[in-house]
């Protein structure tokens, strides 16, 4: 098998881009931009460092991210696994990229920027639910805000193919397998529900 290894290589395999897609960049958030990110409750966040790259899914019951300015977006940090594989990256490496969907748009915007964790007060107070708050808040530079070809989540059909997660395995099983056994399974399952709701935010 032979490998692409230039941007000449790989280019002649495709078409120019059409100017649609690279006049639609934006730098800082517009109207309909904002529009948009604020719609979004779920959004991915991928980071890169030494040990490798990292996606995760950050997810709010309102928008994802808070903006502080034009330029400038804030990323709560809810609680989760405390592995903080994506937290560590930024830490090292502040290039981040962000990609925010909306349920029922096969669109999505994304972000790249540049971003850096702060655990300062105030900004942890205005995520506030109930007493309780982020750890932790990504604050992100905005380099480029931009919309996503709807192709892919139309080929997939994300929004209309229905419930499909049946006969997948829990994450207890998975837990099973790689644990040989000796941690995971039923019990974990049976308990899941209880410690998320809890443990939410």
């Amino acid at each position: 098998m032979e490998y692409i290894n230039s941007h000449d290589d790989l280019e002649a395999l495709y078409g120019k881009p059409g100017a649609p897609s690279l006049r639609k960049v934006a730098r800082r958030m517009t109207p309909l931009y904002r529009k948009w990110i604020m719609a979004s409750r779920l959004c991915v966040l991928s980071t890169v460092g030494p040990e490798g790259t990292d996606g995760t899914p950050r997810g709010d019951d309102g928008p994802c991210v808070m903006e502080l300015d034009p330029g400038t977006l804030a990323l709560p940090d809810w609680r989760g696994n405390n592995r903080l594989d994506a937290l560590r990256n930024i830490v090292r490496d502040p290039r981040v990229s962000l990609m925010f969907f909306v349920p029922g748009s096969n669109n999505v915007v994304r972000v790249n920027g540049q971003a850096r964790i702060t655990a300062d007060v105030g900004l942890r107070a205005r995520f506030d639910r109930n007493g309780k708050q982020p750890a932790t808040v990504a604050v992100i530079a905005i380099d480029e805000i931009y919309s996503q070809c709807a192709r892919a989540l139309m080929r997939s059909k994300t929004w209309t193919a229905g419930d499909q997660s049946e006969g997948l395995p829990s994450m207890g099983e998975i837990l099973a397998e790689q644990t040989n056994g000796e941690e995971g399974g039923k019990p974990y399952d049976d308990a899941w529900g209880a410690r998320a709701a809890a443990t939410m935010w």
